[in-house]
């Protein structure tokens, strides 16, 4: 097939390429390689791709990388016109729940004008499946545990939040209007090796080895269901591969947050083992070989005290559950952070 992956030179979507080139697909790579975090991190990403395709058997794939704005506009409509993709994973997005608050227009350019694009091109260039990265934080003030997509979502407490349900809602409207297949993948705290610098473990490793105190909000009680970057990867192929489907059951009498009438999907993605922050900080320090000095800090605006995933639907429909434990999880990422890094 050949399918376009948004934010390719990210940490997701740089993984998520290797895969598709090395099953056989052929891939092209947008990104905007903007600077809200290191640009040499990305542009190694996408050299990582270039040497997994080296590698790859007689079978594999082909990656081409462009460089363009999702919200640019005439830019994205060439893009599809000329391109034809068979499918599309948009994992281009403002990302980060902090970050939201102190500048959040830019979440609306990213993940809600971008997205519009997107879906635009999909709808004129007859895409066979939107797939799209959605997150946890949908989930706001929900306590009810563990998180199902059959939950209502309707009370976001960040705009990252917002914007990403805004995506899930604006999907479906292409889905029913433009019988547009779509499916939304609701994250759970992802994590790995080529992560992002403003993520946890990357933060927490480069002050542990600067001598530096960490901050660990909500005193380290609070729990994440933290999600291995391989498992998340694994997930997003089998979807891209099942086209979403409308549910022929669904009423509007007793209407289901998680399916439609409409070609519309929504699946969670999580270890489905949620794991105290604290004990997440004490797995990295054995892992690295050193104590972090820590602040214990209440919890932030816009964090949600716990995330714990329901991932029925997702083995129900493509038969995946993700299993990596943080143990093994975070040994990888440490291993890669200290050779990346160069921590001897």
């Amino acid at each position: 097939m050949k399918i376009l992956v948004t934010g390719a030179a990210g940490f997701i979507g740089s993984k998520l390429s290797e895969v598709l080139v090395s099953r056989g697909d052929d891939v092209v790579g947008i990104d905007i390689i903007n600077d809200y975090y290191s640009i040499e991190l990305k542009h190694a990403r996408l050299k990582r791709i270039e040497e997994t395709i080296s590698q790859a058997g007689p079978n594999k794939g082909t990656f081409r990388f462009i460089k363009i704005d999702l919200a640019d506009r005439e830019a994205m409509e060439a893009l599809f016109a000329e391109e034809q993709f068979d499918k599309v994973m948009n994992l281009a997005a403002q990302a980060g729940v902090r970050y939201s608050i102190e500048n959040p227009l830019s979440y609306v350019d990213s993940n809600i004008v971008g997205f519009a694009h997107i879906l635009e091109g999909c709808r004129h260039n007859k895409v066979k499946h939107l797939v799209y990265a959605s997150s946890s934080s949908v989930y706001g003030l929900n306590e009810s545990m563990p998180f199902s997509v059959h939950d209502n979502v309707d009370h976001p407490i960040s705009l990252y939040a917002a914007s990403k349900k805004s995506g899930e809602l604006m999907a479906h409207t292409y889905s029913h209007l433009y019988n547009l297949p779509t499916t939304g993948l609701r994250f759970f705290t992802v994590y790995g090796p080529w992560d992002r610098p403003d993520m946890a473990l990357q933060k927490f490793a480069k002050a542990i080895f600067e001598g530096k105190a960490i901050d660990v909000y909500n005193y380290g009680k609070h729990r994440r269901d933290f999600t291995y970057i391989d498992d998340i990867v694994e997930g997003i192929v089998r979807v891209l591969d099942n086209v979403a489907q409308p549910n022929p059951n669904w009423s509007g009498q007793t209407p289901d947050s998680g399916t439609s009438p409409a070609p519309w999907r929504i699946y969670n993605i999580g270890n489905q083992q949620p794991v105290e922050l604290l004990t997440y900080i004490e797995t990295l320090e054995k892992y690295l070989g050193k104590t972090a000095e820590k602040n214990l800090l209440p919890l932030q605006p816009g964090d949600v005290p716990d995330t714990f995933a329901n991932v029925e639907d997702l083995v129900r429909d493509v038969n995946y559950k993700p299993a990596t434990s943080v143990e093994d999880g975070i040994k990888a990422f440490a291993s890669w952070y200290k050779e990346y890094y160069q921590h001897n």
